[in-house]
């Protein structure tokens, strides 16, 4: 290991020239090429200086030992940001973008001990009772009737015209949304993914959740809000307004990026683009390659040291952000030799330990199942761009396609586009440069529902 001297001046071309010894995980360089950031910080040991975004400092794991010592041991390493030092002393900017992502919320993700425990048993408990044989034939109509809204084109783009769309829509069955409030729901959520008017869409989904809690309070029914709100834990309102966000964020954002980056190696890479795109193993080991070397939450997991310690030899101060890299970690070089033999689900991408995400399980059978319908249903779909020219959504926590360009041989539908996605036809659509604007999607819900009726 290298001596502390031997950290003051970062090699040439290290993004850590630009901000002092820092990291930065927000610029241009970044999004195109987090893998080759990685490894020059490695310099620094299992964890680095990084900064999330001008102004917000925190460390970042690299190490795959180091990241699992950290995600299994809750007692040292807390979740609950009340305890960053840098926000509680006014050190952190108020408008940052990232704080979003960051800032305490009462849900399971940030908190501790018994109060984590009592949250986490009531969406764990709920995510039980769900029938899976249900989801996967709910996901094959939302995907069939995304389809159905481009196919007559001949092109879409395969991020915003289906893979930010199918979670969107799941979930609004898995909470029992009715038509007005899933609109709204999906409104407020894309706004919030494409960064646009963040306070009021912020606030226009803590509305429609709040509504929706109200709703089923009065007429439960056969769905996970129900089936929160009765818990033996019994939420209070604002609790249950705020899992039923975090499990909004935490299902859709990390879905339409496993599908999209899958997408892209089937419809782009040699050992998956020469074979039948029908066949499940190849989608299945498609998303298997996407988790283990693009994780579509690729450095999150923010854990707050409870006093100073130290991580192989490196001091973590008390209070201080430490932020788990999954990709990084995934390919750690010392994991290199063996990732071959040990287990597909070894890799990082669903985080570990106590925090671990609950809901894999659906999200992959939502991933799979989505991805098959597509690729069924346009058997001769391929990328619609040379594969060089796509481009990845700045940030520092995600790994996410800004487009997806596709081409194939139109087929016309006997059902009548949405009103959600006419209001889009006649426009170019796949266009890095595209207005967000025109993906608010402010009928996706309700023209589902309707499409299903015909």
């Amino acid at each position: 290991m290298q001596s502390n001297s031997e950290f003051q001046t970062p090699p040439p071309g290290c993004p850590a020239h630009a901000d002092g010894m820092r990291t930065s995980l927000h610029g241009a360089e970044f999004a195109a090429a987090p893998h080759a950031v990685y490894d020059r910080m490695r310099q620094y040991g299992p964890t680095a200086p990084v900064e999330l975004a001008p102004g917000v400092e925190a460390d970042l794991v690299t190490d795959y030992g180091a990241a699992l010592q950290i995600l299994q041991n809750p007692d040292m390493f807390a979740r609950d940001p009340r305890r960053w030092r840098a926000l509680n002393e006014g050190r952190v900017p108020m408008d940052s973008p990232v704080l979003p992502m960051l800032m305490y919320r009462p849900n399971a993700m940030f908190s501790d001990g018994a109060t984590h425990l009592r949250l986490r048993q009531v969406v764990t408990d709920s995510l039980a009772k769900v029938d899976m044989h249900r989801v996967s034939r709910h996901v094959d109509r939302v995907a069939a009737y995304l389809v159905d809204q481009f196919s007559i084109r001949g092109k879409a783009d395969l991020i915003s015209d289906f893979a930010q769309v199918v979670p969107l829509l799941v979930f609004n069955d898995l909470f029992g949304c009715p038509a007005e409030l899933g609109d709204r729901l999906i409104v407020a959520i894309s706004s919030l993914f494409d960064g646009i008017d963040v306070e009021r869409a912020n606030e226009e989904m803590a509305g429609a959740l709040f509504e929706l809690v109200a709703l089923k309070r009065a007429l439960p029914e056969d769905d996970m809000t129900s089936w929160m709100m009765q818990h033996p834990a019994q939420l209070s309102d604002e609790e249950m307004v705020h899992q039923l966000a975090l499990l909004i964020g935490a299902g859709t954002e990390p879905v339409q990026n496993i599908i999209g980056s899958s997408l892209r190696l089937l419809l782009s890479e040699e050992q998956f683009a020469d074979g039948q795109h029908g066949a499940g193993v190849l989608v299945e080991d498609a998303i298997n390659e996407v988790l283990w070397n693009s994780p579509p939450i690729s450095n999150y997991a923010t854990h707050y040291p409870v006093r100073d310690v130290e991580v192989s030899g490196h001091k973590l101060p008390a209070g201080s952000p430490v932020l788990i890299s999954f990709a990084a970690a995934n390919a750690d070089p010392s994991l290199s030799a063996t990732r071959q033999t040990i287990s597909k689900r070894a890799h990082l991408a669903w985080g570990a330990g106590p925090h671990a995400c609950p809901a894999k399980d659906p999200a992959l059978l939502i991933s799979v199942r989505a991805i098959e319908k597509l690729l069924n249903t346009l058997p001769d779909i391929e990328l619609g761009v040379p594969l060089d020219s796509l481009t990845w959504r700045p940030g520092p926590f995600h790994r996410a396609l800004n487009a997806l360009p596709a081409r194939f041989t139109p087929v016309r539908s006997d059902r009548r586009p949405s009103a959600a996605y006419a209001a889009q036809d006649g426009a170019e659509s796949g266009g890095p440069g595209q207005d967000p604007s025109r993906r608010k999607r402010s009928g996706w819900w309700s023209g589902f529902l309707n499409w299903w009726k015909v």
